[in-house]
Parts: structure tokens; sequence; C-alpha cells
């Protein structure tokens, strides 16, 4: 058995952060999922509303535009990229 120090965290320290990083990433995925899931009804609103669609549709769009605001996929690597 090894003990922590400050090269080896303990393994309940691990162990959380494993746990942390899996739900960030599901919680991720939903938000991207539902997203497309609102933007595929809105493909379907705007295709039977025909001339309509941009009165009827409205409130799929505003929606659909909120919910692309934090839908990116993002890792639980993040690297910075250095601004010119």
């Amino acid at each position: 058995m090894v003990k922590p120090d400050g090269l080896n965290p303990p393994m309940e320290e691990v162990r959380a952060k494993y746990d942390a990083r899996d739900k960030y990433i599901r919680e991720s995925w939903v938000r991207t999922m539902e997203a497309r899931l609102v933007g595929e009804e809105l493909s379907k609103c705007r295709k039977g509303e025909g001339v309509n669609a941009y009165q009827n549709c409205k409130y799929l769009a505003d929606l659909y535009m909120e919910l692309l605001k934090d839908a990116s996929l993002k890792g639980y690597k993040q690297v910075e990229v250095p601004k010119k």
C-alpha cells in the first residue's frame, strides 16, 4: 500500500476528481443532446409551417439559440490558446 504524500494523493481525492469529471462530461452531453432535439423540432416546425414558420416557430428558435450558448462539448482537458 502506498502512503499519500506530495506525489501520491489519497485514493479518495482521486476518486472524487474522477467522479466530478464524469459528472461534468455527462451534463455537457445532456445539454448538447437537448439542443440537438430542439433543433430537430425546429426543423420539423419550419417544414410543416411553410411561409408562417417565422411567426409560429419563434418560441423554438429562441429556445434553440439559448441552448446553443452552452451546448458545446468540452472534455475534461481544456487547452488555453494564447491571444495575439
